[in-house]
């Protein structure tokens, strides 16, 4: 855990679990790092990162005009396979949403990896492969993927490979943008606020 927390204070990527696939970790404040993980991935500038965050407060930190059940909505499915979007303040830099008026945020339910996000701060997480390719399930094959000797930890086995649902709430119609673990109708009975 020393070596991880260490080589995120210097501005490296690691890779660590999330409850879903693997992701690569990095420091969503220095731009360096960011810009590192980009090219890591060979990820398109235009595809923005989302905010791995440890608790609410730190969503309502970096956004505005949140909707009035995003409480609830945290309470039933966060930690959890669940990314939301919501209008970005003026605190979220262009190197992490790509200069989008919106932002992504995600509280990863593998309790490590929280543990890694409240000791270090908010970090980015895109899932650990090259862009386009299949996400990371497979802690070895990841980090030949890479070709570098990045550092992480491996629990293949906690991982369900299924990537989490984006829910886009920065306008008055909520949106799936992506179909994962958590489904519309899940999401509806726990939040019949919820308008698609």
């Amino acid at each position: 855990m020393d070596k991880i927390l260490e080589n995120l204070q210097n501005g490296e990527a690691v890779i660590l679990p999330t409850e879903t696939v693997y992701g690569l970790f990095a420091k969503a404040f220095d731009e360096v790092a960011v810009n590192h993980v980009y090219s890591l991935k060979k990820r398109p500038r235009d595809k923005a990162m989302n905010l791995n965050v440890a608790n609410l407060q730190t969503i309502y930190d970096y956004s505005e005009d949140q909707p009035i059940f995003l409480k609830k909505l945290y309470e039933a499915f966060l930690p959890g396979p669940l990314t939301i979007i919501l209008k970005a303040n003026e605190k979220v830099p262009a190197w992490i949403n790509s200069g989008m008026g919106t932002v992504g945020f995600r509280v990863p339910a593998y309790q490590p990896t929280l543990e890694v996000i409240r000791r270090c701060g908010v970090l980015i997480g895109p899932s650990a492969n090259i862009s386009g390719q299949a996400s990371g399930q497979f802690f070895d094959e990841i980090r030949t993927q890479f070709d570098k000797d990045l550092v992480g930890i491996k629990d293949d086995a906690a991982l369900t490979g299924q990537d989490s649902t984006i829910l886009d709430l920065s306008d008055s119609t909520a949106r799936i943008l992506r179909q994962g673990a958590i489904t519309k109708e899940e999401l509806l009975q726990s939040i019949p606020e919820l308008k698609f």
